[in-house]
């Protein structure tokens, strides 16, 4: 027998507002079976599946574990422009003057993930 990765789970402090942020950035949905102020929101995209729950810690140090998303429609820095404007922070740009690198940014509770370049912009 072997696992799979049912869902990723993110513990925070609103799990309704972040599954929203989350379903935006990942053209997702939020479960129909959430609402505003429940504990637990889950957010299905494509063939993943992120759950987030509410718990009364806040964040204080950084991620041990991040998501690296890789647009795939857009540029890498129209992605980054689309993110920001959804709410996310610019915490890190490690962009190189050659095209490669990343940014990394934060979700609305100050959780980081990185924005990698496109399928396309790898292959030039």
């Amino acid at each position: 027998m072997t696992s799979l990765v049912r869902h990723t789970t993110f513990d925070c402090t609103d799990a309704y507002t972040l599954a929203t942020f989350w379903a935006a950035v990942l053209d997702g949905r939020v479960s129909d079976e959430d609402s505003p102020g429940d504990p637990e929101a889950l957010v299905t995209a494509g063939s993943s599946a992120l759950l987030f729950v509410s718990v009364p810690d806040a964040k204080t140090v950084k991620n041990r574990v991040h998501l690296d998303l890789q647009p795939q429609d857009r540029t890498r820095d129209e992605e980054v422009d689309r993110l920001l404007a959804l709410g996310a922070t610019l915490v890190g740009d490690h962009r190189l003057p050659d095209g490669r690198g990343w940014v990394t940014l934060a979700d609305v509770e100050g959780n980081e993930f990185c924005v990698e370049r496109s399928a396309g912009e790898r292959a030039e």
